[in-house]
């Protein structure tokens, strides 16, 4: 039988990737949290943690998925055990939560509306920025970003997948034709980022299909690459939770051109166990996961 109490010590190790740093936070020696790790691995039959003296304890694959099913598993009793301990209070108080523009604007806004409905006496600010959000100079509360942060005392997890594809106005496609292979799009006036001023490596996605001299305009924000578009004259990639709420948009080489990305959510570790903060958490993932059929090609 596996020891529920040892899946503690894993969460703590897997985040702050230091036996030394877990401990301080759970209140135990360095060698009952390296006992926990290793009688969990030998009960599981699986290798959770590459360990270095140098990168600390790093997941491996499987360190990973165990990672993320526990995850919503923790979020649950966390949010179960502020619930009833706040049962005769109020919630109300303010947050901060920061994400990329288009995200933001096309999937974050209209789940915030519906938050604050249920939860009126909470207020929120809601940072659309095309760049980095700093935590640590409470700059936000909460944090959606393209990559998760490779270190500091976040609490994080892979809030979701989405999807990319190369679109056009429908009126182009009637001047231009068809387009049905690869070799079609050679010469064709793309409209893209501003390579240099890139806030994510992740956003670097034209390369593979589209050569340099084919970019006509380049621009930092996604809702002008897209508005764009709509002026006939080109194409982009675009998220599919973005282009296909608009029906003067469609896909072109839908089934070869075809991109995925994440989202990764984080606060502050001493954010995590304020009520109104797990409150958005977890409204969080349990929305933008339902919203699947949006942000993905196939249902």
């Amino acid at each position: 039988m596996m020891d529920w109490d040892n899946l503690r010590y894993f969460m703590e190790v897997a985040r702050y990737q230091r036996i030394s740093a877990a401990a301080l936070r759970l209140g135990v020696q360095h060698s009952t949290v390296a006992r926990r790790i290793q009688a969990l691995e030998q009960t599981l039959g699986l290798l959770l943690f590459n360990k270095s003296t140098v990168s600390g304890y790093t997941l491996t694959a499987e360190g990973l998925g165990l990672f993320e099913r526990l995850e919503p598993i923790e979020s649950s009793l966390h949010a179960t055990q502020e619930a009833m301990s706040a049962q005769a209070q109020q919630i109300s108080g303010h947050l901060r939560l920061a994400c990329t523009e288009g995200f933001g604007t096309y999937v974050l806004t209209p789940l915030l509306t519906q938050f604050q409905s249920a939860h009126p006496d909470i207020t929120l600010d809601l940072l659309t920025m095309p760049r980095h959000i700093s935590l640590p100079r409470r700059e936000a509360d909460i944090a959606i970003a393209l990559e998760r942060p490779e270190r500091g005392p976040y609490w994080c997890t892979r809030l979701c997948h989405y999807e990319l594809g190369i679109y056009a106005h429908r009126d182009y496609l009637e001047t231009q034709g068809t387009i049905d292979t690869l070799d079609q799009l050679e010469g064709l006036p793309f409209i893209a980022y501003v390579d240099d001023l890139l806030f994510s490596e992740s956003l670097k996605y034209l390369g593979e299909w589209i050569r340099p001299q084919d970019i006509r305009l380049r621009c930092t924000s996604l809702i002008t690459q897209y508005h764009a578009v709509l002026q006939a004259k080109g194409l982009a990639i675009l998220p599919y939770f973005l282009a296909r709420t608009d029906p003067r948009l469609q896909p072109v080489l839908a089934t070869q051109v075809k991109l995925t990305r994440s989202f990764w959510m984080y606060c502050h570790e001493e954010l995590r166990h304020t009520t109104r903060a797990l409150l958005l958490w977890d409204f969080l993932k349990t929305q933008v996961q339902a919203q699947h059929s949006l942000l993905h090609s196939q249902p």
